[in-house]
């Protein structure tokens, strides 16, 4: 008798140890150079607000984590051909997204904003807190490209001239060089990286925060393949739950002086 307890108990061990061994693996594409975000640091390790989001939800789930950089415009084609299993990569929930991949709930506001020099006044933007549109023809705009920001600009200012970037961090590269008159990007990026900086103290916000749900969406969330709607509810689960112990709070005041974290748990599929 005591040779087949120990034999089920064994049996029980091996069991629970293969299951550890063959825990769940989440790959995870990132573009890995958009710091705060998601970046690697000079050791090499993966680190960020979006890194410290993926981890949170992979503790609560039970997963281990692979990490695949991919360039920003790459992105939804590369989850679609199964290159990784969920984006974490400060990517609004819009729309025309929706109708390609399912999302979480948001784990982040997302805006945009208007930068430029403090010297120039320049009046984009009218009291409604709407662009003038004819203030525009005769500035250069620098936009990332494939954004949430170039489609909100193309919608809004057919007119305007504008100048695509790869990366937010040659574009302001060029606006401090006067290559272009003003930038839309993201405020929260912009004033750590930028405005806060001495190679930004001539510079500021020269629009309000624009925040039109049909462009910016309601939210940052995770995205995923669709057909995979019970992984997306483990992930919102997970996000709810560190949203409502103030988890995602700590997480981005480690990167930003101000609140980036959305103040409930509802968004996309939640009532």
């Amino acid at each position: 008798m005591k040779k087949l307890i120990l034999s089920a108990a064994l049996a029980a061990f091996g069991a629970l140890a293969s299951a550890s061994a063959h825990a769940e693996t989440l790959r995870v594409g990132m573009e890995c150079t958009y710091a705060p975000f998601n970046f690697r640091t000079p050791e090499g390790q993966m680190s960020g607000y979006d890194v410290d989001v993926a981890k949170g939800v992979a503790e609560i789930i039970g997963a281990d984590l692979e990490y695949v950089c991919q360039q920003w415009d790459g992105m939804i084609p590369a989850l679609l051909a199964n290159k990784f299993d969920i984006i974490v990569a400060s990517m609004s929930i819009t729309e025309e997204r929706l109708e390609k991949m399912d999302f979480s709930i948001p784990y982040r506001v997302s805006i945009g904003r208007f930068l430029g020099p403090k010297d120039k006044d320049l009046k984009l933007f009218g009291e409604d807190g709407q662009p003038i549109a004819e203030n525009f023809r005769n500035v250069k705009v620098g936009v990332e490209r494939a954004s949430t920001y170039s489609r909100w600009i193309e919608a809004k200012l057919p007119e305007a001239n504008l100048q695509f970037y790869d990366s937010g961090q040659a574009m302001l590269l060029d606006l401090r060089n006067g290559r272009v008159d003003v930038a839309i990007t993201n405020p929260m990026k912009a004033y750590l990286d930028f405005l806060s900086t001495e190679q930004g103290e001539k510079f500021d916000f020269v629009s309000p925060a624009i925040d039109e749900r049909e462009y910016f969406g309601i939210g940052v969330g995770i995205g995923v393949r669709k057909g995979q709607q019970e992984l997306v509810e483990r992930i919102n689960g997970a996000l709810k739950t560190l949203i409502e112990d103030g988890s995602l709070e700590k997480f981005g005041h480690k990167y930003f002086p101000f609140s980036i974290s959305p103040e409930n748990w509802k968004g996309v599929g939640v009532e």
